[in-house]
């Protein structure tokens, strides 16, 4: 007995497959796989011309074998599990869990990176707000000499024109220019 051809499809569209003798499978295969998704039966078999349709139908997918012998169905039901479960194991709940984790991680990472940003912006913001508060004192303390010094000038200005005042009075009432 000999598995002629294979194929996986998923509804009507045929995702991959296998002839290994030459032959116009399409037609019959079509057919196969129309009746199995009226069917939605996980096995049947079906004979076509010369062929013998072995099918698997599982979450929408169809595994297909063509025999050329109609009494053997235990080799081709073994080469059909053998193609299932060589399928892409994604759908296992196994992996699913390691996709969840992954995406639980990818966004704890995002998280943490973002924490890390503020972080630093604060850092910054920090930094910048004592450089204002220091300013702020060296501005407070530049003003207070300013105004000590703005006093001092003033009573020497204030002095200056007393004495200055004083001097001319003394040489007014010295030359009689003011009646005593």
């Amino acid at each position: 007995m000999t598995i002629t051809y294979s194929c996986v499809a998923n509804g009507r569209a045929v995702l991959a497959e296998l002839a290994l003798t030459g032959g116009s499978y399409q037609e019959a295969v079509a057919t196969v796989l129309k009746l199995v998704l009226l069917r939605a039966e996980p096995k049947t078999i079906m004979q076509m011309g010369s062929f013998v349709y072995h099918t698997l139908f599982i979450d929408g997918i169809t595994y297909l074998c063509a025999t050329d012998n109609a009494l053997d169905t235990i080799t081709p039901s073994a080469f059909l599990k053998n193609m299932k479960y060589n399928k892409n194991q994604d759908d296992t709940p196994i992996s699913t869990l390691r996709s969840q984790v992954t995406d639980v991680k990818n966004i704890m990472s995002q998280n943490i990176d973002e924490i890390l940003e503020s972080e630093n912006r604060l850092s910054i913001f920090t930094d910048r707000t004592n450089d204002l508060q220091t300013t702020a004192k060296e501005s407070q303390k530049t003003s207070q000499a300013l105004r000590r010094m703005w006093w001092k000038h003033f009573r020497k200005v204030i002095i200056i024109t007393v004495v200055i005042l004083l001097s001319i009075i003394i040489i007014l009432l010295s030359t009689n220019v003011i009646p005593t």
